[in-house]
């Protein structure tokens, strides 16, 4: 016997594959879409002086822009703002759940605290990009012959179609998450990146081809990127395991308990965010200087100094993925709640007693994981940095892109996994239930 709610005799074993291969291409079909957009170009520009302009620019921290974009800055196009203004926002709000009561109360108000959490989210990535957006029109207007008709009609135009781009692709980046394979925003990025790595490549063995750098350091740089993606994926999957042991007890006749288990903490908890929220805060002067007059000294001179490989960038740099790590980490992972669950239930850590204890032992042990996993995210972005900073090599090989694109892919084969895995739970529950 059959129904529209499926057989009762004999439960499909493939609707959850399927509904896995839906998911992974709705989220190809979004990602297409993305990509679509970086190449529509928005209009009353210049092509020609445009690629002058970036050409002249593209070691700074446009180029990082560009990058985060997925090469949509280069063009001009429609999603030139990329979803920044939505990470930006996010910062923002996260940095607010830390420091206010308000927030602070939304956040433990379960589900309608995440969706009002969200909404603020979304408000302000709109202000945001009101604001860049807008500041991208001024900058134009102020290059020399970029803009065919400059005037309030083109700021106009321009900042709609940008805050509009920006906006839909906040909206393509929830529509993975909920309907495709997840981790939407994530993916936005990563398909920008990779979707630019080729051409990257091309340029680099092209310069090796013309002489501009040596085929050895070519090779040797390779050697580095290599490098960098094995000890990436090592320290990613790296976790630091708490014994936890639960005492005997006795219900009715029965015995429960008496088993150990064991509580991973990661090397890296945080995992790729830090990285994208420094180089959202880098890419802050930027839509600062779009409000200055480009010939302002003060506004040159702090440029000059935030360009690939020099002092004050890497500092920033450095510094903010620090503290975003300890940040990010603070958030997703609170060790009191931890150990007032393992007391609730029973668990204890050998050698530590329950309750504050337990809690100060995981605290402390989570600030030594989250400073070796900090350096580690400072040695991988940077490292590269340094490289390219002295040769012609483009930004797509840097180690924030290497980063991003190791540790996205990850995250997404273990959510694969994870769903393949459940659907087989269910399956085996569903033939031991019918059977």
């Amino acid at each position: 016997m059959s129904s529209t709610f499926g057989s009762f005799d004999s439960p499909k074993p493939n609707s959850s594959m399927d509904d896995l291969k839906k998911r992974i291409f709705y989220t190809l079909f979004i990602l297409i879409i993305y990509r679509f957009g970086t190449y529509i170009p928005i209009s009353g520009i210049d092509p020609s002086a445009l690629k002058n302009l970036i050409s002249t620019n593209e070691r700074s921290l446009l180029g990082m822009f560009n990058v985060f974009a997925g090469g949509a800055v280069s063009r001009m196009a429609i999603f030139a703002l990329g979803i920044m203004p939505y990470i930006s926002s996010s910062i923002i709000i996260q940095l607010l759940t830390g420091v206010t009561e308000y927030f602070k109360n939304l956040k433990n108000s379960g589900e309608i605290g995440r969706r009002k959490i969200t909404q603020y989210t979304r408000y302000g990535t709109v202000l945001l990009a009101i604001v860049q957006g807008y500041g991208v029109a001024v900058s134009l207007e102020n290059s020399q012959g970029i803009v065919l008709d400059p005037g309030l009609n083109f700021k106009l135009i321009t900042t709609i179609t940008l805050v509009t781009g920006t906006v839909f692709l906040m909206w393509l980046g929830e529509q993975i998450t909920s309907r495709g394979i997840g981790n939407g925003i994530s993916l936005i990025i990563f398909a920008g990146i990779v979707a630019e790595i080729p051409s990257a490549i091309y340029s680099t063995f092209e310069l090796g081809r013309t002489g501009a750098i040596s085929g050895f350091v070519i090779f040797v740089v390779i050697a580095i990127l290599m490098a960098a993606i094995y000890f990436i994926v090592f320290v990613e999957r790296a976790q630091r395991k708490i014994l936890i042991n639960y005492p005997k007890r006795q219900v009715g006749n029965k015995i429960y308990g008496g088993e150990a288990s064991h509580l991973p903490l990661k090397i890296n908890t945080s995992g790729v965010i830090p990285a994208i929220f420094a180089s959202a805060l880098l890419i802050l002067p930027i839509t600062i200087s779009h409000y200055a007059s480009s010939t302002n000294a003060i506004v040159v001179s702090i440029l000059s100094q935030l360009g690939q490989g020099k002092p004050l960038y890497m500092m920033i740099y450095a510094a903010g993925i620090i503290f975003f790590s300890f940040f990010y980490t603070s958030i997703v992972f609170n060790a009191k709640e931890t150990s007032e669950n393992l007391r609730k239930y029973g668990g204890f850590i050998p050698g530590i007693r329950p309750g504050e204890q337990t809690e100060k032992f995981i605290d402390q042990l989570l600030i030594k994981l989250t400073t070796i996993g900090s350096c580690y995210l400072v040695v991988i972005c940077l490292l590269p940095e340094f490289i390219i900073a002295n040769y012609p090599i483009p930004f797509y090989l840097g180690g924030t892109s290497l980063l991003i694109v190791a540790v996205v892919a990850m995250d997404t084969v273990a959510q694969v996994q994870t769903r393949l895995m459940s659907q087989q739970y269910e399956s085996l529950i569903k033939k031991t239930k019918f059977n």
